[in-house]
Formats: structure tokens, sequence, C-alpha cells
């Protein structure tokens, strides 16, 4: 492989960068907020999952309080 010198490499990374499709602030907004929404669904899932499976070990261990 050709190695290019600093300034031939910082020309190359400004044209590649110049192709990118950026996202608007909305975009970014309306997909950080889904981020946030499926965090919070999936965190109550594994707690309610969390839940029911302590409560079976409980019954099984017979240790349930």
């Amino acid at each position: 492989m050709a190695k290019t010198n600093p300034f031939e490499f910082i020309q190359q990374v400004r044209a590649e960068t110049s192709k990118v499709t950026w996202p608007t602030r909305r975009e970014t907004v309306v997909t950080s907020i889904m981020v946030l929404i499926m965090v919070a669904m999936a965190s109550v899932f594994f707690l309610i999952a969390d839940q029911i499976l302590s409560w079976i070990v409980g019954l099984v261990l017979g240790i349930n309080g």
C-alpha cells in the first residue's frame, strides 16, 4: 500500500467528509427520543422478567417471603 503524506491524507478526508449526508437537527432529536423510549421499554421488560424469575426461584428453593 502506497504511503500518502499528511497533506494528501487531510485532502482525502475532507473529500470523503463532503460526500456524507448529515442528518438534520430534527432527525437527530427524533432518533434520540426513539432510542430513549426503547431503552425505557427494555428496562421495564427486564425489570419484570427479573422479578418473575426471582419469584420462581424463591418458590423452587422455598425461600419466598
